[in-house]
């Protein structure tokens, strides 16, 4: 496994049909591409209800993954292009990535660490996982999906989304198309990441241009799976005593 180190995040959420705006601004900027996510909500100057009924109003969540250096040029773009200075137009997030897999296009010069990073060790166990996010073509989330099982994951989710990368340039009658693609999250414990992510890489081959791109993000804390960290517990507990 090569991660790519340095990478951000940018998470936009923006009203419906927005979303390939974004798109457009990141790509314009320097992304090489997004993946779009649809969802519902509502914000403050929004209705929350119509004659007494429930207001939801559908959203895009638009996914860049770029080079820390390019991701300011990339967030203002995006914020110019929507607008998103502006009250009830959307909002952005950037967020730090831990690793980037299936980036293999970086541009001549990019430095690419081979070494993961040795995590601190913290005394709650719900502080220790990380999320690997992956998005591949639609159809191949199963390939992520047993990769994962059997490198030792307990589980992941799969959401679908549309977007586009520097690969896929897809017409049809002049209008571009733009690609289903299926995005994996999947909540490991950290000393099983790397396992996990190389066994990932290897199963879909991320390391084949078109084929997807993953990251992994760190974890602050975890609920709801009480089971895998009192069994973190009990091990550490059998551990102390055997010294």
């Amino acid at each position: 496994m090569k991660p790519s180190q340095g990478h951000k995040l940018l998470i936009t959420i923006v009203k419906k049909s927005d979303g390939k705006q974004v798109v457009r601004a990141t790509k314009e900027a320097g992304a090489r591409g997004a993946t779009v996510l649809l969802a519902k909500g509502s914000g403050i100057h929004e209705k929350k209800s119509f004659f007494g009924i429930p207001l939801s109003y559908e959203k895009e969540v638009v996914l860049t993954i770029a080079p820390g250096p390019v991701m300011e040029t990339i967030a203002d773009s995006v914020m110019k292009r929507v607008q998103l200075n502006q009250s009830g137009k959307g909002i952005g997030m950037i967020i730090n990535v831990e690793n980037v897999l299936g980036i293999v296009t970086l541009a001549p010069g990019s430095k690419v660490d081979e070494q993961v990073e040795e995590e601190q060790i913290m005394t709650d166990p719900a502080k220790r996982f990380d999320l690997i996010v992956t998005i591949v073509n639609r159809g191949d989330a199963s390939k992520v999906v047993d990769s994962s099982l059997e490198a030792g994951a307990e589980g992941a989710t799969i959401l679908s989304g549309r977007g586009s990368g520097i690969h896929e340039k897809a017409k049809l009658f002049n209008i571009q198309i733009e690609p289903e693609k299926e995005i994996v999250l999947t909540l490991i414990h950290h000393q099983l990441t790397k396992h996990v992510a190389e066994a990932i890489e290897t199963g879909v081959e991320l390391n084949q241009s078109g084929k997807g791109i993953a990251f992994i993000i760190d974890v602050e804390r975890v609920i709801g799976i009480n089971h895998l960290i009192e069994e973190i517990r009990q091990e550490e507990r059998i551990n102390r005593k055997e010294e």
